[in-house]
């Protein structure tokens, strides 16, 4: 597989055989199903870990986002926190929606959807956003990627982006302050930690 793969392939062409994984989510040990093709697909990996363990905790209802699902560490752990809430997994991948689909099924976890971007409907608006971005995909993509996703917040709704710090966190939080309108966003650097960096994106109004 591709350094790239994973991030933009539709149906990668790595064989989909899949195998158990047994990760800490939400204070719980659960058991997850990853396949090749996809993110991280032998673990949580060190990112997603910062975020989950530094932000704080979701809304209990509502509509929440991970944008860039993977197998769905971010999706299960908002699904296993905020059980009366809507989580939408999203990928671009369709493997991984499929596992992170699966993973939500065999957790009980019906308060999860994992789609890809284009069977999000357009009216949707979420009360927080958390995702591990695509930073490899270049820049211009990512920032359309997060051009996308991030007006869709309701007002005084926050995303949480995790980003390592030599793959351009600060560069990337200067260009969401420069490019978000400053009567509408507020971007802050919400925590550091083993060379990641949380930006936090509030949506005042």
């Amino acid at each position: 597989m591709s350094e790239h793969e994973h991030y933009f392939t539709a149906q990668p062409a790595s064989p989909g055989e899949q195998r158990s994984l047994t990760v800490r989510l939400a204070g719980r040990e659960v058991t997850v199903r990853t396949a090749p093709g996809i993110f991280s697909p032998d673990g949580l990996d060190k990112g997603t870990a910062v975020l989950l363990r530094e932000v704080p905790p979701p809304p209990a209802s509502g509509q929440l986002l991970d944008v860039g699902c993977g197998w769905g560490p971010i999706a299960l752990t908002l699904g296993m926190l905020s059980p009366a809430a809507t989580v939408w997994a999203v990928d671009v991948n369709e493997r991984s929606v499929g596992l992170a689909q699966a993973n939500a099924h065999s957790l009980g976890l019906g308060n999860v959807r994992a789609l890809t971007p284009a069977q999000v409907p357009d009216d949707v608006r979420f009360a927080t956003i958390w995702s591990n971005p695509p930073i490899r995909i270049g820049k211009a993509a990512l920032h359309e990627l997060l051009m996308a996703w991030l007006p869709r917040l309701e007002a005084g709704g926050a995303a949480y982006l995790v980003v390592q710090k030599n793959l351009g966190s600060d560069s990337l939080q200067r260009w969401l302050g420069e490019h978000l309108p400053a009567d509408a966003y507020a971007v802050e650097r919400f925590a550091s930690d083993k060379g990641f960096r949380v930006l936090a994106v509030h949506r005042l109004a």
